[in-house]
């Protein structure tokens, strides 16, 4: 069967059948944009937060991801301090931070709360690229 991933997409290898993410995010046009970019082209299973504390929470009731998307400004708890929280929980799942703000001292705060990448938004299909390279290495 032929692959539906885009042209240069990483393949995953079969390690696991399916890939999973945590999309946190309070902008729903971004979440949706960004379901359907790790859906459709990547086939990578979803799920979304609308702000840190749901994310926290999500990963309090058992739930895990092998990446999480984290935006930085959010209302109820941000991203640094989601990041530092699951952190602190013992969460090794990648953490990649996507905000409008990834340069700079911002983004450093942001790296420095425990994340494994930063990038500028929008999420594109280079940056899951880039990220699915190194969450096999």
């Amino acid at each position: 069967m032929e692959s539906q991933r885009s042209p240069g997409a990483t393949e995953i290898s079969d390690k696991k059948t399916k890939l999973s993410a945590l999309i946190v995010d309070d902008d729903g046009v971004i979440r949706s944009i960004h379901k359907a970019m790790l859906e459709g082209l990547f086939k990578i299973e979803t799920k979304l937060a609308k702000n840190g504390k749901e994310a926290v929470d999500l990963h309090c009731s058992g739930a895990n991801f092998d990446i999480v998307f984290m935006d930085r400004e959010m209302p109820i708890m941000d991203g640094i301090e989601a990041t530092k929280q699951l952190r602190a929980m013992g969460v090794k799942s990648m953490i990649v931070g996507i905000t409008t703000r990834a340069d700079g001292i911002e983004g450093e705060e942001f790296l420095a709360a425990g994340l494994n990448k930063c990038f500028g938004k929008p999420l594109t299909s280079a940056i899951i690229e880039a990220v699915l390279q190194d969450l096999q290495d």
